[in-house]
């Protein structure tokens, strides 16, 4: 029973995982409009994503969940003179074999699409920032849905960064999700209210991809 809870967690940090990936920064810093996007080649910016064993972990009660991986698709339009609020968006976010320390399976939906991504600050060809909107459902013998601290309807703000030498987006956010709508056999692994860190490494296609500011 147990391992079931674990994996409801981890399928909801997957995807928000998500998941997830692909997260850099929206804020009001980023409004001075410094930001540049080269080396999309897909129609409107369209480039996929993939990350394997992303992990969501309950910080209440260590419970631990991974997904074999997740795979998501978005946009990043080519541009000059950005602002980097919604410098680019997640549209799919979809994870694969999601399963908790015993070995329990379970599926993670992707909720309140799309995600956006924010550019905060750059150095040495990383930009670090925010992913927001992250929601996603965990469906299993134990069931919960990961949202906001601030409200179940509400996305969550994860931080990551985008590294153009590897064309990687790192995604990370302690304590960033909170447990809502816990049912099932869940054993106390997973609770009302709990707080959930997520970790993913998404690496973007194509890999030509750069985002940069001076």
């Amino acid at each position: 029973m147990r391992k079931l809870s674990s994996v409801a967690k981890t399928g909801i940090m997957t995807a928000a995982g998500i998941a997830a990936a692909v997260g850099l920064a929206a804020s009001p810093a980023s409004a001075a409009g410094t930001w540049t996007v080269s080396g999309s080649t897909g129609s409107g910016g369209a480039f996929t994503a993939s990350a394997t064993k992303p992990v969501l972990k309950d910080a209440n009660t260590g419970t631990t969940l991974t997904c074999a991986s997740s795979a998501a698709t978005g946009t990043a339009p080519n541009g000059t003179g950005l602002s980097g609020t919604n410098i680019a968006a997640i549209n799919t976010v979809t994870f694969a074999t999601c399963t908790g320390p015993a070995g329990i399976s379970f599926t993670v939906a992707s909720q309140s699409l799309p995600w956006h991504l924010n550019a905060v600050s750059y150095s040495g060809g990383v930009t670090t920032g925010t992913l927001t909107g992250v929601r996603a459902k965990l469906t299993g013998l134990c069931n919960a849905t990961f949202a906001a601290p601030s409200g179940v309807n509400n996305g969550a703000t994860l931080t990551g960064s985008y590294n153009n030498a590897t064309h990687t987006l790192s995604i990370s956010g302690a304590s960033a999700l909170k447990a809502y709508s816990v049912s099932g056999i869940c054993l106390g692994l997973i609770n009302n209210n709990d707080l959930a860190s997520f970790t993913a490494a998404y690496v973007v296609s194509p890999s030509t991809l750069k985002i940069t500011s001076p």
